[in-house]
Formats: structure tokens, sequence, C-alpha cells
């Protein structure tokens, strides 16, 4: 039986212009201390900055271990429901989203499936990746992996740095090992990027 073993984490804290702050910079560090001691094949981010400059710190921690951009880990929205699908207080988040949009957020949404929340084939080698990316995507790949309805990625939010795991198994469903887990942080770098209402 062949695994895919991935590990999924939002970029570290950004400013208002998605630029990595220092805060961002630690929680990503401490993330690769957590990692180092994983056989990680590849570390795969986000073209946007803040995740490229997470992956890289991260990447200090995970010696000789190739680092690079994949297109399909770029924040998006990768599904727009419909009025009937959705509570009403997110009726307002998708205002000014049109047809084309969600077409493209969903081709995104498609990508990022297909590319990496598939199942190995029986005897190819084990896989170790790491993927830094966005809330929505991470939504999206853990909606995927539980076979949940298009619409429950709206329920699903990441901290910065949150490390989500999902393994796939030759002949079985994903397995969702866990989600959002904030160990990694002291108490001071948990919960940024979650509404200031929602934390513990």
């Amino acid at each position: 039986m062949a695994t895919r073993h991935l590990y999924v984490a939002r970029h570290g804290a950004a400013d208002a212009f998605g630029e990595i702050k220092d805060t961002g910079r630690r929680q990503a560090s401490l993330l690769g201390e957590r990692l180092a001691g994983l056989p990680i094949d590849h570390i795969r981010h986000s073209p946007l900055p803040r995740a490229a400059a997470s992956a890289q710190e991260l990447a200090r921690h995970l010696s000789g271990v190739p680092v690079s951009e994949s297109a399909e880990l770029v924040d998006h929205v990768p599904y727009v429901p419909d009025a009937a699908e959705m509570p009403r207080s997110w009726a307002g988040f998708f205002d000014g989203y049109d047809e084309a949009e969600a077409a493209a957020g969903r081709r995104l949404a498609g990508a990022l499936v297909a590319r990496f929340g598939q199942v190995p084939a029986a005897g190819e080698p084990d896989t170790y990746e790491v993927l830094v990316t966005h809330a929505y995507p991470i939504a999206w790949l853990v909606r995927d992996a539980l076979d949940a309805p298009p619409v429950r990625w709206l329920s699903l939010d990441s901290a910065n740095t949150g490390l989500t795991v999902i393994e796939y198994r030759t002949g079985l469903a994903p397995t969702l090992v866990m989600f959002n887990d904030m160990s990694h942080l002291p108490a001071e770098l948990r919960w940024t990027g979650i509404r200031a209402d929602g934390r513990p």
C-alpha cells in the first residue's frame, strides 16, 4: 500500500499588503522545527509572497529539501454556493463575484485536487510533501478528503501556520489525520489569522 502524506499549512502572519511579518517568520520557523524529523520530499508554496517567504523560512530547518512554487496553491475562492446552499449571513461575502470569477475559482479548485488530492497507485513509493498555502485552498482540500458537500469549505478556517495532515492511501478513502493544529506555537503566536471573536 502506497501513502501520500500531505502536510498542509497556511502561511505565517502577514500585514495588510500581504507581506509576511516578523511574527509570521517566527511561526513558519517553528513549523519547520516541528517537521524537521520527517522524511520530507518537497516543499511547495503558493505564488503569493507571504506563502513563498513562509516556505523559505520553514525550509531552513529541512536541509536539502527542494522548494518550489505551485500555481494550484494560490489563494482563491474554490466554490461560490447558490443562495439555497448558504446561510443568509454568508450572502454578502460573495457580492461582486460574477459567473466568470466563480468558474475560474472552480477550475483552480479542480486543479488543486488533481495535483495534490490523489491516491497513489499500488507499488508507488510513499511521498511526504509540505504545502504552504492559504485558508481557502486548505478548506477545499479538507472538504474534498472528507467527501463533504462543496459548500462545507465555508465552515473550515485555518490559523497562520496551523498544520493540517491528510493521508492518501492506495485502496482507501483519504484520512484527515489532523486539522489546524497549532501545538508548535507558543500561546502568543497562536490563532493569528482567525477572527478575534472566534478565538478561544
